[in-house]
């Protein structure tokens, strides 16, 4: 993120000199020598890296990484192809088919969404092998929570979507006479039906849009 040239630089480059950056990095790096730790280095930032702060339309914010090896690339809920959807995924296609009538495209990639300005998200950024909510605490949510006020101050309506109790909490943190919340339970199976069945996030994310004459997201992921 430091190193590399994105308009999210100048809107985050205050939270790099902070004492807790530099103790988050030091954690990070230390659970690296010692475990298996999630995404790689050079995708940690990746939703940030593909989705411009100026072009963030939508954020879809998760809670952590996934922890299982090969899954997690940067963006939340999203996998590489070819490797195998999570069940929070598979309920995420779900979900999208019940709202809009889409087909999973047969594979978990979400890098089309965050082409179009979804900011995919999650509330803490790394996470250790095999043990979800390792890295909570540790001063990600800090600077997440950074991320999303520099959303919060964009002029035009922005849709956050927030998926799980960690994300939830992060409401506070919008806007609502100029943006739209939409919250819901987390897609994980063990909270699906708590809520984010039935929610409708894609159809009600683009009639939010829709209403100020923003371009709806074209949910439809190429095969």
């Amino acid at each position: 993120m430091t190193g590399t040239r994105t308009d999210w630089n100048p809107l985050l480059r205050g939270e790099f000199d902070e004492p807790y950056w530099h103790d988050l990095q030091a954690f990070v790096r230390s659970e690296r020598e010692r475990f298996p730790v999630y995404p790689p280095v050079d995708q940690v930032f990746r939703a940030l890296h593909l989705t411009p702060h100026e072009r963030t339309r939508v954020v879809l914010l998760g809670q952590d990484p996934y922890h299982g090896p090969g899954q997690a690339h940067g963006l939340c809920f999203s996998v590489a192809r070819g490797v195998k959807p999570p069940p929070s995924l598979v309920n995420v296609f779900q979900e999208l088919r019940t709202d809009l009538g889409i087909d999973p495209p047969g594979h978990g990639d979400l890098a089309h969404w965050a082409d179009q300005g979804v900011l995919l998200l999650n509330t803490c950024l790394t996470v250790r092998g095999g043990a979800a909510g390792s890295h909570h605490g540790k001063g990600w949510e800090r600077f997440t929570d950074q991320v999303l006020r520099a959303v919060n101050d964009k002029p035009d309506r922005v849709v956050f979507l927030l998926w799980g109790a960690p994300a939830r909490r992060k409401a506070s943190l919008v806007d609502t006479t100029r943006h739209v919340v939409i919250q819901s339970a987390h897609p994980s199976p063990l909270s699906a039906h708590q809520g984010f069945f039935g929610s409708r996030p894609f159809s009600r994310t683009n009639a939010a849009l829709d209403e100020v004459g923003a371009t709806p997201i074209d949910w439809r992921l190429p095969a």
